[in-house]
């Protein structure tokens, strides 16, 4: 329970927002790789261009949305992430409609630059830092049910995608899905969301601080965005967080035909995204448990571990229980990512610039999404196979993991941990 301005006793609103967000998150499927994967062949079919032309168009796209994002962030900060989402939410409608009506390879690669900016890029964003604010001791654990309840409703876009393109066509799917952003995303955002606990007489957590509490001392850090991207350790958080999205997505990208090259059938293989978002949701709920109680240097090497055991599983991939494996440990890496990112950044650096440092944080990682199946791709052609390919890739989390045992517990941690 909490003390409104005007001395009325009301519930916490935070798990409500973290709801809504969760939600709001799930939304971003249509602009996200698992929903656009379901129009690729379409593209293809209709619009009377190559494979490759259709990836050239993504990686474009996606690039060059990837760099507005820092902006989002500062304005999300500025204005709040209630009108900002109201806004997001407009323009990812509008993002949808007009990606239903490309006519070829430039227009393709308009859309996939607006439904990646709007709807991947800045809806994610502007979902995370409305639940940041809500959480302070309890952050871990909150982002954690966020990740996971957002990623089981997402794994339901390619299958609702499917249906309406079955029962009449892809560019009603787009249009569908626009109608659904409308009616859901802004009413959530208009009426739903609330910027800060202190607009309405609330504190984070639900729990007022005790003046008198020994950790009340514990001085919160409010770093700015330029004072955030000095820290060394801002840039080994985002090498981790890169280093997933990068090779997560060229595993995912590329999976298909990785799976089938191993001896499942396509059906087999495209199920096998069931087993990652079941390894998601269990790394996503426990490492929000860990995430408040662990400091950053145990935390990043524990998932680029699971990241690089995913990759080298790959060596072995064969139907049953092996594939089953990787997949499992491909999706908690994933899972386990996004909730060490979320926690570890606030706690870093504070919610005062959130939106402008995870900004820039999200460029970052939306740009290592374009890059990694390119990537992949290349190593494989050069290594010959998808398993080594992979191992080699195996690399980079492991180099990433032992840089980030040279942390430095910072004070709030060094406090939690005491």
């Amino acid at each position: 329970m909490s003390t409104t301005a005007r001395g009325t006793r009301s519930l916490f609103y935070g798990w409500r927002i973290l709801a809504l967000a969760s939600v709001t998150a799930a939304l971003t499927g249509p602009g996200q790789t698992l929903g656009v994967s379901v129009f690729v062949d379409h593209f293809i079919e209709d619009l009377g261009i190559s494979r490759s032309q259709v990836s050239t168009a993504y990686l474009v796209g996606t690039l060059v949305a990837a760099l507005g994002l820092p902006l989002v962030g500062r304005t999300i900060d500025r204005v709040g992430v209630r009108r900002s989402m109201m806004a997001i939410g407009f323009a990812f409608g509008l993002a949808l409609i007009a990606i239903a009506g490309v006519q070829g390879l430039a227009t393709l690669t308009i859309g996939f630059f607006a439904i990646r900016f709007t709807g991947q890029g800045s809806l994610s964003l502007v979902s995370t830092v409305s639940v940041t604010h809500w959480f302070d001791q309890k952050r871990g654990r909150a982002l954690g049910i966020y990740a996971t309840a957002s990623a089981i409703m997402m794994s339901l876009v390619p299958v609702g995608l499917n249906l309406v393109i079955e029962a009449y066509s892809w560019r009603i799917a787009w249009l569908v899905s626009a109608l659904i952003i409308f009616g859901v995303v802004i009413p959530i955002a208009r009426f739903g969301l609330i910027d800060r606990p202190s607009d309405v007489g609330q504190y984070p957590d639900g729990i007022e601080p005790d003046r008198k509490a020994d950790t009340a001392a514990v001085p919160v850090a409010a770093a700015t965005r330029a004072e955030a991207m000095r820290v060394p350790r801002f840039w080994l958080l985002a090498g981790a967080s890169a280093t997933v999205g990068m090779l997560s997505t060229a595993l995912n990208f590329h999976q298909i035909s990785m799976l089938t090259e191993s001896g499942l059938t396509s059906i087999e293989a495209a199920v096998m995204f069931l087993p990652q978002v079941i390894g998601a949701v269990v790394a996503g709920l426990f490492f929000g448990f860990l995430s408040d109680r662990m400091t950053g240097r145990t935390l990043i090497p524990i998932v680029m571990f699971l990241l690089a055991l995913s990759l080298l599983l790959t060596l072995t991939l064969a139907p049953g229980l092996a594939v089953i494996g990787y997949a499992v440990a491909l999706g908690a890496a994933g899972g386990a990512s996004r909730t060490v990112t979320s926690t570890l950044l606030p706690r870093w650096f504070g919610v005062t610039h959130i939106g402008a440092i995870q900004g820039s944080l999200s460029l970052i990682n939306v740009s290592s999404t374009a890059i990694g199946p390119v990537l992949f791709s290349v190593t494989r052609d050069l290594v010959g196979g998808y398993g080594q390919a992979a191992a080699w890739l195996a690399v980079i989390p492991i180099v990433v993991g032992l840089g980030a045992t040279t942390l430095k517990p910072h004070a709030i941690e060094q406090t939690r941990s005491s």
